[in-house]
């Protein structure tokens, strides 16, 4: 197994841990990530429903449209 280089986001956690000991801080931090996660999704989806030109009616028609693969 190769060994691989942290980036700067991961060494910079790495070295927040070091105050954080107790759970509610663990706690925090997820809730904090997550936000910021869900930010960046939200931004990503607003995007591409742009670049695509999508409306609410397309969205409807493919949530209703069956796209499984049929059985034989």
């Amino acid at each position: 197994m190769q060994a691989s280089t942290l980036n700067p986001i991961q060494l910079h956690l790495l070295q927040l841990f070091q105050y954080n000991k107790d759970e509610e801080s663990l706690n925090e931090l997820k809730e904090v990530l997550f936000d910021y996660y869900c930010k960046k999704v939200n931004e990503e989806g607003k995007r591409i429903w742009k670049e695509r030109n999508m409306s609410n009616e397309m969205m409807d028609e493919l949530l209703n449209t069956h796209i499984r693969t049929p059985y034989k």
